[in-house]
């Protein structure tokens, strides 16, 4: 796949102008650009005051990939175009639009596109990819770039990454048209520390062999710790091994859906993440071996990759360990839709080329679902940056104009708050936030033996210690949960009104603003999911299986659920949140709440991660623990959102 870079700028998300700048702030103030030069306002990183300048730059020759935003037309009218289209209870519902007339209606006319690649050919960088209209990519050297922009590349340590960024902010040149001038919106791809992202959840690499500790049970109630210590007044179950993809078919109503033939066929999933694993293909084709499910037919998975040589970062990113993040999504959506056609799209690094290759899945229409288990983790411009919010937005807005499906996993870490102990710190993460997608939460599953789910409650998890004699549990610790809270970024958007309630809706202030998640799946490791994936164990190199989860887990299993549908219906399901909305209360959706009484369970670990030669260790689970910020409650709330899909989702 060539490698494109893009983000582009919207202006409204959502009414986001008036209302999320109250909430924002006008941030730091910048160096005004020299006399005589256009300057970008917000184009200063905002996150250096974070980092430390190593000293170092990018060489004077080095070739750096940038692209320049444009401003949307009328992007007010997109958004009730959306609202119209989107919404179930609309006589335009499901008339989604073409590229062609998103790029139309929507995308800058024609002639700013060229104008602006005129003025970038005569500024001396070579020209790649215009996407969507929206965006046009280019190239240069680092010397070209601090000339032509007024400002220096130096490399900075953040986040654990060497990234590059400009130092100031960036400008046009004196004598740059007053076309050029009206259409930029920003530019993209100098500043790498905005654009770092990391899998929803740390899954195993091929280097670290990983195995579910035994015992564990096969379903829920299973086996039963009498081993261990009471809690609660007696004893606990052991924690399941991993649940295995018919076992989730039946438990949310997929199974009869595929004896009828209604199966995902003839709808496209594509699963983005950065890099790719080079055993996937053989270890999907043994997992479906192994479970039961068809072999992938004949061109039903592809992968768009950048080719052996072509990735970026790798260290930096951890390279590897984002392989089990892909074995995951893949074999996630193949269980529930085992007749969609899957489109693996590996980025080359996790900065701004995983932002590309998501970004170009959407204008391309490669899919008809985007699912990714991939996030930023913070939630403020500060982080992000103005125009990477702005970019993810506009793509966004076209993919649910245009009846694709995005979805994206809330995270793994609640509101940020590890159990509510600094509330002033918490966020949601982006993109999950963003208005045009759909934010997938998680839960925590009872599945018993006849595959039916017993309970289900919302997914955040604290952990109780053995003691060192063997005979109490430790006071519970909180662990790990699924993403959930209030956008500090986006105004709440048209489908949440008069559903979210306004303790979270305007829980930074008095303006109702966006709030995830919209619904959920699956997510607690520890009812999660069975995993195949080639790994290195001390005896050999070789395709085993293990138990995870994380909302890395829950947007896979979503996607894979709506490719069901879609193909129930005879279209696509397209931009799904006002229709999940629509549905709360409904048998569509069931509705989640906290348990009555504590839920726990015994997880068994093998200290070596891998077999019991070196001891076993054992931890008490607190399901959904009430000590977090976010809980289920009745009808929307923080945690599952809507809830998760019930008996009649289907239909």
């Amino acid at each position: 796949m060539t490698k494109t870079t893009m983000r582009s700028r919207l202006a409204l998300v959502v009414a986001l102008g008036t209302a999320a700048a109250s909430v924002l702030g006008a941030g730091p103030a910048t160096a005004a650009a020299r006399p005589g030069r256009h300057a970008l306002a917000g184009s200063q990183p905002r996150w250096l005051g974070k980092a430390r300048a190593t000293g170092g730059a990018p060489a004077a020759a080095d070739q750096i990939q940038f692209g320049v935003l444009l401003k949307l037309r009328d992007s007010a009218s997109a958004e009730a175009k959306l609202a119209s289209i989107a919404d179930p209870a609309s006589a335009n519902y499901g008339k989604w639009l073409t590229t062609s007339q998103f790029k139309s209606q929507y995308a800058p006319a024609s002639a700013d596109v060229a104008a602006v690649r005129t003025w970038l050919q005569g500024s001396g960088f070579a020209l790649r990819n215009t996407l969507g209209g929206m965006y046009v990519e280019a190239s240069g050297t680092t010397a070209q770039i601090d000339k032509v922009f007024g400002t220096t590349l130096k490399n900075y340590s953040y986040q654990g990454q060497t990234v590059h960024a400009n130092s100031t902010a960036l400008s046009l040149p004196e004598g740059t048209p007053s076309a050029v001038i009206g259409v930029v919106s920003g530019i993209l791809g100098l500043d790498q520390g905005q654009a770092i992202k990391t899998p929803a959840d740390t899954l195993p690499g091929p280097d670290t062999g990983f195995r579910p500790g035994q015992p564990c049970s096969k379903y829920y109630g299973e086996k039963t710790a009498v081993g261990q210590p009471a809690a609660n007044g007696k004893k606990q179950p052991y924690a399941v091994c991993g649940y295995e993809p018919k076992q989730y078919q039946a438990a949310y109503g997929a199974t009869d859906q595929i004896k009828r033939g209604i199966d995902g066929r003839g709808v496209t999933v594509a699963v983005t993440d950065a890099f790719a694993s080079p055993t996937i293909a053989q270890d999907v084709q043994t997992y479906s071996r192994k479970h039961g499910l068809p072999a992938f037919g004949r061109g039903q998975f592809m992968q768009i990759t950048p080719g052996p040589n072509g990735y970026d970062n790798v260290d930096a990113c951890g390279g590897a360990g984002w392989y089990g993040e892909e074995t995951l999504d893949i074999e996630a959506v193949h269980s529930i839709a085992p007749g969609a056609r899957v489109v693996y799209v590996g980025a080359a690094d996790c900065n701004s080329s995983l932002d590309e290759a998501w970004a170009a899945t959407i204008d391309n229409h490669v899919a008809d679902i985007v699912t990714n288990s991939w996030g930023s983790g913070v939630d403020t411009v500060a982080d992000l940056g103005q125009d990477a919010i702005d970019f993810y937005t506009q793509f966004s807005l076209e993919a649910a104009l245009t009846g694709i499906t995005v979805d994206f996993s809330s995270g793994d870490d609640g509101d940020q708050t590890a159990g509510g102990t600094t509330p002033a710190t918490k966020s949601v993460s982006f993109p999950a936030d963003l208005p045009y997608v759909t934010g997938v939460g998680g839960t925590s599953v009872g599945i018993d033996k006849n595959n039916k789910r017993v309970w289900e409650y919302g997914w955040q998890n604290a952990y109780s210690a053995l003691s060192a004699d063997g005979k109490s549990w430790g006071a519970p610790k909180y662990s790990s949960g699924g993403g959930g809270g209030t956008s500090k970024l986006f105004a709440q958007p048209f489908y949440q009104r008069g559903i979210v309630p306004d303790s979270i809706s305007k829980y930074f202030g008095t303006t109702r603003m966006r709030t995830v998640p919209d619904i959920s799946m699956p997510g607690d490791p520890n009812t999660g999911f069975r995993v195949g994936q080639t790994q290195t164990f001390p005896d050999g190199t070789y395709y085993d299986e293990y138990r995870i989860g994380g909302t890395s887990l829950s947007s896979p299993l979503l996607a894979g659920m709506q490719a069901v549908q879609s193909q129930k219906q005879h279209h696509p399901v397209g931009f799904a949140n006002p229709a999940y909305y629509r549905s709360i209360y409904s048998s569509k959706i069931n509705d989640i709440a906290a348990p009555k009484s504590p839920v726990l369970q015994v997880r068994t670990n093998f200290v070596n991660t891998v077999d019991a030669k070196d001891g076993l260790s054992y931890q008490l689970q607190t399901i959904d623990t009430q000590t977090t910020t976010i809980h289920s409650t009745r009808g929307y709330d923080a945690e599952t959102g809507v809830g998760v899909p019930g008996p009649a989702f289907f239909k």
